[in-house]
């Protein structure tokens, strides 16, 4: 017998609604002789990451870290600051088909969150890029105080969908994610881009 079709949905954020032009980065790390990567790589250490998603650390600090571990490299701490405020300063693009997903979706009946780890810098980003009320919900790991892939997020998720984890679809581009939804009860879809979405609506009950 074949699984009901889902009447929610939870979608990611980074990589899936949000797309970052890596030509930002590379073009920081240019002017201030930064070897290629540095940037997203000191940033991404679990140990200095893990925190600020979790709600323990804010952005502001986690991105103070991050210029921390770069004042040597650029010649001090004024510029690896510098450094780091133009890096952030670009909060990347909307993806514009998922995005109609999402409306199609919600105008469709089903609950739509967003799903994503993310800093307390969130609402904030959902502002700048005309967001704020696409969603039914949103699901900020560093507010629930745990992050994907872990079941207590999922189960989090579910809950402030208002909707049994059998009849959630989850969209999200990192295998780890998931399988973790997976673990949790959810339907979930490895997103590789808007050719999925045919995929997708066909799970969706409306």
């Amino acid at each position: 017998m074949g699984r009901e079709r889902a009447t929610a949905l939870l979608v990611d954020f980074d990589g899936v609604l949000r797309r970052w032009d890596p030509a930002v980065a590379a073009g920081v790390e240019r002017e201030y002789g930064l070897s290629g990567g540095v940037l997203t790589e000191i940033a991404m250490q679990w140990g200095r990451l893990q925190p600020v998603l979790t709600g323990r650390v804010s952005h502001a600090d986690w991105m103070s870290s991050v210029a921390d571990a770069l004042a040597d490299s650029v010649g001090g701490p004024e510029r690896a600051r510098a450094a780091v405020e133009q890096w952030q300063r670009y909060r990347g693009e909307v993806d514009p088909e998922v995005l109609g997903f999402v409306r199609e979706a919600r105008a469709g009946g089903i609950r739509v969150g967003l799903g994503t780890n993310a800093t307390d810098l969130l609402d904030a980003d959902l502002a700048a890029l005309d967001l704020t009320d696409e969603f039914d919900v949103v699901v900020n790991s560093s507010r629930v105080g745990v992050n994907k892939p872990a079941k207590e997020y999922f189960q989090a998720a579910c809950e402030a969908l208002e909707t049994p984890a059998a009849r959630v679809l989850f969209l999200d581009d990192e295998d780890w994610a998931i399988r973790g939804a997976r673990v949790a009860g959810l339907s979930a879809l490895r997103w590789s881009g808007p050719a999925d979405l045919r995929y997708a609506r066909a799970a969706l009950a409306y």
